[in-house]
């Protein structure tokens, strides 16, 4: 695909590439945005250095791609509902060092996340993605065409607790476990060991082997892409 507002540099063939030649705090045209938006549709997760935001620009950019989501849950920062922070301390720690999409519970889940990075451990800390789609495509037809048959729960309840209250939101969705994208029209799996439940219809033991099976399929190394992050960078997928 040809690009005349932006770079994109590819970092693996199954997904990612680097964008550069556009500064994300400023009012983007309609040709940078678009450019943005079908380097992400092609590439899955796309990544900008050396980015200045303030929480209203990192607003203003995602809305350019659709209506903000507010976590179910998790407080964003104050202010700005829309804007989760993630940190680590002594006293708070997130380890998501499983694979997961992020908030499949909810019945329409949203369509990315931009993650902006702004205070740093001296080494680590590194992000990785894997790619359902290259993960779907690299299943034999018979067990694609098996997996298009079925849906899966995804629930909440037992990663953040249970509802405090009769406010407290704990979602719970059905979804199938292969999607097709609304744009590319590709198909990718769409269950995670994080919030995927069970495979609706199947008996617990059965639910388990396919799921495992999945889980394990996705692991191969040649689906994912690694980023290093750097003090002002984005990942957006």
């Amino acid at each position: 695909m040809a690009y005349e507002t932006i770079k994109v540099r590819k970092l693996n063939p199954a997904l990612g590439a680097m964008i550069s030649g556009v500064d994300l705090s400023q009012d983007i045209g309609n040709q940078t945005f678009q450019e943005i938006h079908d380097a992400l549709v092609e590439n899955q997760v796309i990544f900008f250095r050396d980015q200045h935001l303030t929480p209203d620009q990192h607003k203003d950019f995602g809305r350019r791609f659709g209506t903000l989501h507010v976590h179910p849950v998790a407080p964003g920062i104050e202010g700005h509902p829309e804007i989760l922070p993630l940190h680590s301390d002594a006293k708070k720690q997130y380890a998501a060092a499983a694979w997961h999409s992020d908030v499949s519970c909810d019945q329409e889940p949203n369509m990315g996340a931009i993650l902006y990075a702004k205070v740093l451990p001296d080494c680590g800390g590194d992000t990785m993605w894997a790619s359902m789609h290259a993960a779907y495509e690299g299943l034999s037809d018979k067990m694609q065409h098996f997996l298009s048959g079925l849906e899966a729960e995804h629930g909440s309840e037992h990663i953040f607790g249970p509802p405090k209250n009769e406010k407290d939101k704990r979602p719970t969705a059905i979804h199938p476990v292969i999607r097709t994208h609304p744009v590319s029209g590709r198909q990718g799996i769409f269950v995670n060991s994080s919030f995927t439940t069970r495979i609706v219809g199947m008996k617990p033991r059965e639910s388990d082997a396919i799921l495992q099976f999945i889980y394990r399929h996705i692991d191969t190394p040649e689906y994912h892409v690694r980023f290093q992050w750097e003090v002002n960078s984005i990942a957006f997928w």
